[in-house]
Parts: C-alpha cells; sequence; structure tokens
C-alpha cells in the first residue's frame, strides 16, 4: 500500500477509492490503520455462496 501512495502522489492523484465485503473485519481493520475512511455501503452488492452481501466504499486522501 506504501508503493501504491507513493506512486499515486508521484502521478499528481488526490484520491484512493475502494471497497471491501461488510464483514471482512480483518481486511477492513488493515484499511482504516492506513488512513481509509468509510464513505457508504453498497447494500446487496455481491452475491457470494448463494447470499447477497454489503461492501463499504472507503477512500483516503493524499
Amino acid at each position: 500500500m506504501q508503493k501504491l501512495e507513493q506512486w499515486a502522489s508521484k502521478h499528481n492523484l488526490r484520491r484512493l477509492e475502494l471497497t471491501v465485503v461488510t464483514g471482512n473485519e480483518a481486511g477492513l481493520s488493515l484499511y482504516k490503520k492506513m488512513g481509509f475512511e468509510i464513505e457508504g455501503t453498497k447494500r446487496d452488492s455481491l452475491f457470494i455462496d448463494g447470499e447477497y452481501l454489503d461492501e463499504y466504499y472507503l477512500s483516503k486522501l493524499l
């Protein structure tokens, strides 16, 4: 992630975005530690193993 941020800054990007399944506690914790913030929830956005799952939209301003 640090290399990504360095690359983004070098190319004058102001914002990074990602999504994560709401039940992915480990992933969500990692992204928050890296400075990402939840901007919203996309409900029933994925259909995995026979069930609909929500996703969080996260972003980080550089």
